[in-house]
């Protein structure tokens, strides 16, 4: 009986498989020229350009023409029929909202503030509704959604889908989060940790995306790092690798919300900050803080680099353990650029296990505050495979 399948090791095997590593390459990078698919893939340049013409006819690439370095080049991209992506980053005071084609093209973008101690049913319902609303601006519903990929201020454990330490996100705890949001818009989720989804869309598109092993330390409202390990995540057991906001720097310092004392968060989150200024009504958030900065406030300038130190010596930890190609720093505070990252470098120094070459570079983020947001997007892109393998098996 024939059934209809290709035989294993056929032309027609051969081709299926070398259309789902182009695929697969585009759902990862989000848009390359045919030579950096050809590069991505192992591929020949002839093997790519009659894939990516024929994969283009059919419907499932779209082509254009681009300049690269002075010489016009093929950019490939997932056409945008194959379905829309969701993005939801909740951060500890903002919820930022995208809906990307999977090429990773937003088409429509919003953001909205948060009350500092939100609860994930309220918040979860006005994620539902900004969403509604988004799609309908393009002409779209949540049945043209292929999946949403969310972002939290807190680690998340894979095995439960539930926040993975008490006390870190009040209002989301004992919640599988991912579970509740899709039972809202029947539309598969797929949910981590803020510092993660920024390491992801960095080291896909952004500062590390040539690196072996890459840390991206977020400082903002709290301090916490995702580290990327040759292209993948690396979360730990239960989701709470990277979480250097809890490292101690003074057992002898504040109380922190996990219960420790002295932790990073206390000294050089966003809250310890502006509790320095707390008799200052001009400086009531951290961009306040960064434009006092900018103009030359010593006294913004002296707080900025004092957080950047103790960074800088909780990140030296994490060096010795990971030992990263590159440190890149995101997250609101890393706008202060070398306010924070110049005693952030000195004190990683001191303090950090150097090799041949010294220790890991630090960078700015190439992504700026929407790195979260687009790592929320290729999250789900790259968990989501149903609605390309119907369009490739009828390509």
């Amino acid at each position: 009986m024939n059934s209809g399948s290709p035989t294993p090791g056929s032309q027609t095997s051969l081709r299926e498989a070398n259309r789902a590593r182009i695929v697969a390459s585009l759902k990862r990078h989000g848009h390359l020229t045919q030579v950096e698919l050809a590069g991505s893939t192992g591929l020949s340049p002839a093997t790519v350009s009659n894939i990516v013409k024929e994969l283009a006819a059919s419907g499932v690439l779209n082509t254009s023409v681009t300049s690269r370095s002075g010489r016009r080049a093929t950019e490939v991209t997932l056409a945008r029929q194959l379905g829309l992506i969701g993005g939801l980053h909740f951060s500890s005071r903002h919820l930022r909202v995208a809906i990307s084609d999977v090429g990773r093209t937003i088409v429509v973008e919003n953001h909205v503030p948060l009350a500092f101690d939100h609860r994930h049913d309220r918040e979860l319902d006005r994620a539902t509704l900004l969403l509604s609303d988004m799609l309908e601006s393009v002409n779209a519903s949540f049945g043209d959604l292929l999946a949403i990929g969310m972002a939290l201020p807190a680690p998340i454990d894979s095995r439960t889908g539930m926040v993975a330490t008490a006390g870190l996100l009040r209002g989301w705890e004992n919640v599988p989060i991912a579970e509740s949001m899709r039972n809202r818009v029947d539309v598969p989720v797929f949910v981590d940790h803020e510092a993660n989804l920024g390491g992801l869309a960095e080291g896909r598109a952004g500062a590390s995306r040539d690196a072996h092993v890459a840390a991206y330390i977020q400082v903002g409202h709290s301090i916490s790092a995702g580290i990327m390990i040759d292209g993948t995540m690396y979360r730990g057991v239960t989701g709470k690798a990277g979480q250097i906001g809890h490292v101690t720097i003074d057992e002898n310092g504040p109380i922190c919300r996990c219960g420790s004392r002295g932790c990073l968060d206390t000294l050089a989150g966003g809250p310890a900050l502006l509790e320095l200024f707390r008799d200052d009504p001009s400086i009531q958030r951290i961009r306040d803080l960064l434009l006092r900065a900018e103009v030359g406030d010593a006294s913004a300038r002296r707080v900025i680099a004092d957080a950047g130190r103790h960074i800088g010596t909780a990140a030296a930890s994490l060096c010795n353990l990971f030992d990263p190609d590159v440190l890149v720093i995101g997250g609101e505070l890393a706008q202060a650029g070398e306010i924070l990252l110049a005693p952030l470098r000195h004190a990683l120094e001191r303090s950090a296990l150097a090799g041949p070459s010294g220790v890991a570079d630090v960078v700015q983020g190439e992504l700026g505050e929407r790195a979260e947001l687009l790592g929320c997007l290729a999250l789900a892109i790259e968990n989501v495979g149903v609605g390309t393998d119907i369009r490739l098996s009828q390509a």
